[in-house]
């Protein structure tokens, strides 16, 4: 059997399944199709763009994407060396300079005399072994050859992106530098607000005029990245209890807490461009510079990037997916990132970890790896292949997801016990890397 592996996609799970398959010494041909064709939602040709946030979330081990993390640093996570290389500061989050970030990730690939990156699109799924990668804006073309691989339709649901302002059109004077509960440095800018400000804010998001749907009748949106408006319309208190949630952040100038707070995210090292947390949104470009800049401090924003809606696809992976990440009914096509039913930029990145080892496990000869279950990776890889089909939905990795044990039962602080199966899980995951991963 020939060692090449084709791996369809150059986003963040294509490209770790790459580079962990090239560790095992199969050659790699990774095609990607910008710039030839653009996604709806891709500025640049450069391979694993981050289109939404340039956070990767918390970096604490008792939370999920803290567990995570440290899962895909213990496996040698190209990726996870990316972010550390392009790390800027946000409080106790991993944020990462998009340039840096996919800079040092392209350069890596581009070096690597194992991976060879072939710019074209790829409409149909190959007969060869291959690692689907395409993401959740999947081509046309692809989306069709894989609807007819596995005889259903395709879920979907639309998601959102923040707008990026620009730093010195920011009203220093109006807001303040701090990180919530004082974890790490003065990380975010903070727009406080006033029960009248919120409230006028409010009323006018409510007014606003958001893109139309166009073709697409069912507007299913992704939970972990709501658009601001939608989740606006739940209440008027739905966003202090959400993104503009004040807890934590005391006004400096006052010493009280404000009514509301939004926070901006820095975007890169230099600082000259924030991010707005939680603020993704399909409102009209007019309405977010007239709606936005009624927040205090943004009066005069300036707007490097306005927020954007896409449509996000992904595969009903419960009926599609076996363990090893294989598809059903084509056991050649390994699915990773996305498309295989996770949400997030390092959940994409562990499956296109476990894709990639796979695929060349099986080009060597070798059995396929099986991530306990007790880790992050083990209970993301359970979710998507062993959850109700009839009620399947994208997820990001959550507590929620990994086993408790009666030890972990017993424990009433829901910290500890956090900490207590992060132990257990990096354990569990540390003897599987030595044993099965690297043995």
């Amino acid at each position: 059997m020939s060692k090449l592996l084709t791996i369809i996609g150059g986003g963040l799970a294509g490209c770790e399944a790459a580079w962990q398959a090239a560790k095992q010494g199969v050659s790699v041909k990774l095609y990607e199709m910008r710039p030839n064709r653009m996604s709806e939602a891709h500025k640049t040709d450069m391979l694993a763009e981050l289109v939404c946030s340039n956070s990767l979330r918390s970096k604490d081990v008792s939370t999920g994407p803290g567990l995570l993390k440290a899962e895909l640093e213990a496996a040698d996570s190209l990726i996870m060396a990316a972010a550390k290389e392009s790390e800027v500061q946000a409080g106790s989050a991993l944020a990462v300079d998009r340039n840096i970030f996919s800079a040092y990730i392209e350069n890596l690939i581009l070096q690597n005399p194992l991976i060879t990156v072939v710019r074209e699109e790829t409409e149909s799924l190959p007969d060869k072994i291959a690692v689907l990668a395409t993401g959740p804006l999947t081509s046309q073309p692809m989306t069709q050859s894989i609807q007819a691989a596995i005889g259903a339709e395709h879920l979907h649901f639309y998601d959102a992106i923040a707008p990026i302002i620009d730093a010195e059109s920011i009203d220093s004077s109006k807001v303040f530098l701090a990180s919530r509960y004082g974890k790490g440095g003065d990380d975010y800018v903070n727009c406080p607000m006033t029960k009248e400000e919120y409230d006028k804010f409010y009323d006018a998001l409510m007014e606003a005029d958001t893109v139309a749907a166009r073709e697409f009748e069912n507007i299913k949106v992704f939970e972990g990245c709501m658009p601001v408006e939608v989740m606006a319309k739940r209440g008027r208190d739905t966003l202090r209890f959400g993104p503009l949630k004040p807890v934590g952040l005391p006004d400096p100038k006052t010493g009280k807490t404000p009514y509301a707070v939004i926070q901006l995210r820095t975007e890169n090292r230099e600082k000259t461009a924030y991010n707005m947390v939680g603020f993704q949104t399909r409102l009209k470009w007019p309405e977010q510079k007239r709606v936005f800049s009624m927040i205090p401090g943004l009066e005069n924003a300036e707007f490097m990037r306005f927020g954007s809606i896409h449509r996000n696809t992904y595969i009903n992976s419960p009926l599609h997916i076996n363990s090893d990440l294989t598809m059903k009914n084509r056991p050649n096509i390994y699915v990773a990132g996305q498309i295989s039913g996770v949400e997030g930029y390092i959940e994409s990145t562990a499956m296109g970890l476990i894709a990639g080892t796979n695929a060349a496990r099986r080009l060597n000869g070798l059995e396929p790896i099986l991530p306990p279950r007790t880790t992050a990776h083990g209970s993301l890889v359970h979710h998507i292949t062993a959850s109700d089909p009839k009620h399947f939905e994208p997820s990001n990795i959550n507590f929620g997801l990994l086993p408790a044990d009666e030890e972990t039962l017993r424990i009433r602080d829901k910290k500890k016990r956090r900490e207590k199966m992060a132990e257990r899980a990096l354990k569990d995951w540390t003897e599987f890397v030595a044993c099965k991963m690297k043995g």
